[in-house]
């Protein structure tokens, strides 16, 4: 039998009002002068407010796009520079969380961002001298604030780019579910099957990893049974917490592997800017229906956890979010489904797919969600 390496390490602050404890927790790790990395929409909210609020004097960095990119991060690093700060608070969802990270990594490694890309070995060049950083999300999708991974848009390929090391792993993420409830509701919907997508490919991917099976299902199961909930009553905690719940779940598991809905999907947003959650809805069903013979085993798992056919309740749990179902839905050209193709293959996530990928492969992908 092989030997194998399994490593949980995130510690997390999880519950109704844990974001009161932010000063405790930054005095602990000697954050003396954090920098708080946002985006602009959420910075004219009463969350950032309270941030404020509870770190008086923090600088707060707002220039994050939906989409990261090499610019956002490496205006970061120098607004923190400028700024003598000694450590990183990143508030919002995976975005803010993400460009934090990388903000985390360049402010103490000079390559290029480019040169850390897990593609072609980067992780082998990232150290442990990064300072602290506490990650604060106000989404339940990506769960970026229990991740290793960073995905930046890399302006020398304009492609999404995944920076992945253990040492990108925030000291500490606080997760309070009162910091969900305003979301909209859209936005809602897209990280709600960010994180039910993130699930279920994690366990359909190939690799050994049991413990991150375990974890999977029960995170499918949790956002399954929860973003109904949500979607109905956004102020539901029980419900909101049980997605953030299932949100990290998604983004632990997810360290088995993914597959060839993120191929798909990132460069929808590359591209065209479209919500990475959003695409990862839209394109599952297509995915899934490829993957399922050669998975019938763990597809049968899991429409037992989930009480349904597994497709069906993809696009039921789309339909009550409000997701359209086609990719013209969302302006996405016909025409430009060959170059996106070429974009998806050059993406590492189909390399785990249960069922092996061609481009020609992914082209019939994009078109049967087209």
């Amino acid at each position: 039998m092989s030997t194998y390496t399994f490593s949980f390490p995130t510690t997390i602050l999880f519950g109704p009002g844990a974001i009161a404890q932010l000063p405790a927790e930054a005095a602990e790790r000697g954050m003396h002068r954090p920098l708080v990395v946002t985006d602009a929409g959420l910075a004219r909210t009463r969350i950032i407010d309270r941030i404020r609020a509870l770190l008086p004097g923090a600088p707060v960095y707002t220039g994050v796009d939906p989409n990261p990119t090499e610019k956002n991060v490496l205006d970061g690093v120098a607004f923190y520079r400028d700024h003598e700060c000694d450590s990183i608070i990143g508030v919002g969802g995976g975005s803010p969380i993400d460009a934090a990270k990388a903000i985390r990594l360049m402010v103490t490694h000079p390559l290029d961002l480019a040169e850390y890309d897990d593609n072609i070995g980067g992780a082998a060049k990232i150290g442990s001298n990064v300072p602290p950083y506490i990650a604060v999300p106000t989404t339940a999708g990506t769960g970026s604030e229990v991740g290793r991974s960073t995905v930046i848009m890399i302006a020398k390929t304009n492609r999404k780019t995944v920076v992945f090391s253990p040492h990108l792993i925030p000291s500490i993420a606080i997760d309070d579910p009162e910091l969900t409830v305003d979301m909209p509701a859209h936005i809602t919907a897209g990280t709600g099957m960010d994180a039910f997508t993130h699930n279920v490919e994690a366990y359909l991917s190939k690799g050994f990893h049991p413990i991150c099976d375990g974890i999977a299902i029960a995170g499918a199961k949790l956002a399954s049974e929860n973003l109904p909930r949500v979607m109905a009553d956004p102020r539901d905690i029980e419900a909101r917490g049980n997605m953030l719940m299932s949100s990290m779940m998604g983004a632990i598991a997810f360290q088995k592997g993914l597959g060839a809905t993120h191929s798909l999907a990132h460069p929808l947003s590359s591209e065209f800017g479209m919500h990475h959650g959003t695409a990862n809805a839209v394109l599952l069903p297509a995915v899934l229906e490829f993957n399922r013979e050669s998975v019938r085993q763990r597809f049968a798992e899991l429409e037992r956890q989930l009480g349904s056919d597994l497709v069906a309740r993809v696009r039921q749990l789309n339909s009550i979010c409000g997701i359209a179902p086609r990719l013209r839905d969302y302006n996405i050209p016909g025409d430009a489904l060959e170059s996106l193709s070429a974009k998806a293959i050059e993406d590492g996530c189909h390399l785990l797919n249960p069922r092996p990928c061609t481009r020609e492969d992914l082209l019939s992908l994009y078109r049967a969600a087209w």
